[in-house]
């Protein structure tokens, strides 16, 4: 595993491990996590977040910060050929829908990980993740799940709407695409942020997805926030100057559904 001191403040290393969960690299930020290695508290409630392409799991660590002030752990998983899973040829866009795919297929594995080790209230697990991250975050809860909530940002749940990008597969989209397999959909809570500006994924497929979900009864408790423009690169990801706005968002969300619960 790659020393990760350099890439997160001091703030978040004192109260952050990296592991592995059934293989997968993770980096764990716990509120009982301390600076002599030692647990000062129990299991707390989790979230499960998984980055977009090209990016890594140390990748913003306010997000962290708030969720460990408020009570929540944070467990960060590397998606395949990403971070200490490294391989620039799986990173493509074309290969994407390959790699989200591969993800959501390990992430019981993870949760199975996640149980053995005390660390986390099992009943109180939510998971998330933003653009390629939030598509397996999809893919995943289109099958039967114990999660307690979702949270989601700049992603899709409907494919079609990616139809003229690289990582658009057309087998393998079918295989995946989560508005097309709504049928062991489970109604739990679901913060949705997205940029209408996006020029990589298009808020509409968004929008298609919550009208799906809203059809079938599945949508009593889920929250699409669109920002404007943010000045974020390709206003894809990060919200740019309502970036906080979108960090305390998620975080009180979580809060609310998996502390105060």
């Amino acid at each position: 595993m790659p020393d990760v001191s350099g890439a997160l403040p001091a703030s978040v290393r004192e109260k952050s491990r990296v592991v592995e969960f059934a293989g997968v690299p993770a980096l764990v930020v716990h509120p009982a996590f301390a600076a002599d290695g030692a647990m000062h508290g129990g299991p707390a409630p989790v979230l499960l977040w998984m980055h977009g392409r090209t990016a890594n799991k140390e990748l913003d660590p306010g997000r962290y910060l708030r969720l460990v002030r408020a009570g929540i752990a944070s467990v960060a998983l590397d998606l395949p050929g990403h971070g200490a899973r490294f391989d620039e040829a799986l990173q493509q866009p074309e290969r994407t829908l390959e790699f989200v795919g591969q993800m959501a297929g390990e992430i019981d594995g993870v949760v199975s990980a996640m149980a053995v080790t005390g660390w986390f209230a099992m009943d109180r697990v939510a998971i998330g993740g933003m653009s390629a991250g939030g598509m397996a975050t999809f893919i995943r809860l289109c099958a039967p799940h114990a999660f307690r909530a979702a949270c989601v940002e700049c992603t899709t749940g409907s494919f079609a709407w990616q139809r003229h990008r690289a990582m658009f597969e057309p087998q393998r989209a079918a295989r995946l695409d989560p508005i097309q397999h709504l049928e062991s959909w489970r109604a739990i809570p679901l913060l949705i942020l997205h940029n209408t500006l996006d020029a990589w994924v298009a808020v509409e497929g968004q929008r298609e997805f919550v009208e799906a979900l809203t059809a079938r009864g599945l949508a009593q408790d889920v929250s699409l926030h669109e920002y404007g423009e943010t000045g974020a690169p390709h206003e894809h990801s990060g919200f740019g100057r309502f970036s906080s706005d979108a960090k305390d968002r998620q975080t009180n969300f979580l809060v609310k559904h998996l502390r105060d619960a």
